[in-house]
């Protein structure tokens, strides 16, 4: 017996037949209930969609902000990091100072890469992106400022002393003779 046939007959198994051969009055001649209206589909279709799709543009931005604002939770934690590592110079402080300055540069330089799943022609991501970019900013200066509690930075005159000239002789002294 083959696959999709029935048992008695050539028609599908399950086939149901719908079409309206009756003289009885059917569903069509009964009035519609109160408060409902035959709109075409075209209709509803297209306002369904468009509200879809509004939707969809709303949550994109949603999402979009939650991104753009999450760095502010790295910062909080490196924060906390940092301040915990204290001002000595050693490995653990060195670590999480470097850390704290590769996330930001990489989060900044893969701006376009995070945003990329919210494009759209509704979603306007400008705002997102440059709330994203200052947080990351500010996690970049709390890096930088962590470097320069920890005296890794040349900012001191004696930093730079190896390429300051000599200082010029102002006076000469000799031995022990008075000249006059």
């Amino acid at each position: 017996m083959d696959k999709g046939k029935a048992v008695m007959g050539t028609g599908r198994r399950w086939a149901v037949d719908f079409s309206d051969q009756s003289t009885v009055p059917s569903s069509r001649d009964i009035l519609d209930p109160p408060g409902f209206s035959r709109a075409s589909p075209e209709q509803d279709d297209s306002a369904t969609s468009r509200q879809k799709k509004d939707a969809e543009a709303n949550w994109k931005l949603q999402k979009a902000w939650e991104v753009a604002q999450s760095p502010f939770k790295n910062l909080m934690m490196m924060g906390f990091m940092m301040w915990m590592a204290g001002n000595t110079v050693h490995l653990f402080s060195i670590g999480i100072t470097f850390s704290a300055l590769w996330q930001p540069l990489s989060a900044l330089q893969s701006v376009g890469k995070i945003f990329e799943p919210f494009k759209d022609n509704k979603v306007e991501l400008l705002m997102p992106k440059l709330v994203f970019l200052a947080l990351n900013l500010g996690g970049l200066a709390l890096g930088i400022w962590k470097l320069n509690t920890l005296g890794l930075l040349p900012t001191h005159a004696s930093d730079w002393v190896s390429s300051l000239p000599p200082p010029q002789e102002v006076e000469h002294s000799g031995g022990g003779f008075a000249f006059h």
